[in-house]
């Protein structure tokens, strides 16, 4: 499938420190932005507060999208509209199908703007062209959408896989070079998954043996463990040096079938999002690394150019959208491209517990309290 092009600078591609993202984002909850665009929103009559802004996330098997992303949007809006402003939420629970009703439905409601995470990039351009046709702005968020699509708010997702592809590398040292590695992918109806393995391969590619190598529907992890128990009878338990694993959720899925196999020492396994028990196998030593993206900084700054735009601060939006994507449907997308970050055992406190994502006693549990111990989370 054709992924989303990235435009933008080499050092936009560079992991950058998160202290550097969440300044910019305290310019903005600061409101030097507005001060920049006319002020408080206050003394523009058209700047109204009582805004409807429609949110849409794809799945609830991804922890963050619960936990983290609808309640921290559905605070920053309501920050920005001094309580005004109103979230209509909706899950889809990784149906494409059931997307597209509550895309509709929002059209139906005639609310100001939409922030949506496709379950299905493709499908989706219905509804966004719907919602364009009526008047209604839409964001991509996480995932870009095709049709006319007014933003985009993401991740450098290439460079999510260029990270978890490095930490095999790393991880495997002197074994690198003849280390047979299975892949287990995101969904191809995500435009993301194509990315992540673009990135991963970047790395990988011509430095390990590629053994197995699966795309997993929905990202489901009933699937992702299904393949890896193929992985181990087609390649052989001892045979798997590394196994690439796009997201925390089948992370965990493929670690089970591993043990389940008879594993004893666990190769190196990758992940992302910073799901709660995904740092819990980090801590235990069973999952090499995850990749750890803001949930404060992507969901709080879409919150941001959700009410800019629906406001019509034009210079506010531009400033929260100095990057640019392609989609195969439309060039030029203004786009926010929020960094990432490598999350391993050395540094949980300066990554998830420094941003208050999770405390010390969330993650040392008693199970793994002796762990936790080992490497320094008190």
């Amino acid at each position: 499938m054709n992924a989303p092009t990235p435009r933008r600078s080499t050092a936009v591609r560079l992991a950058l420190p998160l202290a550097a993202a969440a300044s910019a984002l305290s310019l903005t909850a600061c409101g030097a932005i507005d001060a920049v665009d006319g002020g408080d929103s206050s003394a523009a009559p058209n700047r109204r507060k009582d805004i409807k802004v429609g949110l849409l996330l794809p799945d609830k098997e991804t922890a963050r999208f619960e936990k983290f992303d609808y309640p921290l949007f559905k605070q920053r809006v309501a920050a920005l509209t001094d309580g005004k402003g109103q979230v209509v939420y909706e899950n889809a629970e990784a149906s494409a199908a059931k997307q597209s009703r509550q895309f509709a439905d929002l059209v139906d409601r005639k609310v100001d703007v939409i922030v949506v995470d496709a379950v299905d990039s493709t499908s989706i351009a219905t509804g966004v062209r719907k919602a364009k046709d009526a008047g209604i702005p839409v964001i991509a968020y996480d995932r870009l959408a095709r049709g006319p699509i007014d933003a985009y708010i993401s991740h450098d997702n290439e460079l999510v896989g260029e990270v978890q592809g490095r930490s095999i590398i790393e991880a495997l040292g002197d074994k690198a070079g003849s280390g047979k590695i299975v892949m287990i992918n995101g969904s191809p109806a995500d435009p993301n998954s194509a990315l992540f393995k673009a990135g991963a391969l970047s790395e990988l590619k011509g430095r390990v043996v590629i053994a197995k190598s699966y795309d997993v529907d929905e990202w489901l992890p009933a699937t992702a463990k299904a393949d890896m128990r193929k992985a181990v009878q087609s390649v052989g338990l001892n045979g798997i040096a590394a196994v690439y694993v796009a997201n925390d959720g089948m992370a965990g899925a493929a670690i089970d079938a591993l043990k389940e196999a008879g594993a004893t020492k666990l190769p190196p396994v990758t992940g992302q999002d910073a799901n709660l028990d995904a740092v819990q196998r980090i801590v235990a030593g069973e999952q090499s690394m995850t990749v750890y993206k803001s949930f404060l900084l992507e969901a709080t700054n879409a919150a941001e150019m959700a009410v800019a735009k629906v406001q019509d601060r034009s210079i506010a939006f531009d400033a929260l959208t100095q990057d640019s994507v392609d989609s195969p449907t439309k060039k030029g997308i203004p786009a926010m491209l929020v960094p990432v970050v490598a999350l391993t055992k050395d540094n949980i406190k300066d990554t998830v517990i420094k941003d208050g994502v999770y405390t010390v006693k969330d993650i040392c549990t008693p199970k793994y309290a002796a762990d936790c111990a080992a490497v320094g989370l008190k």
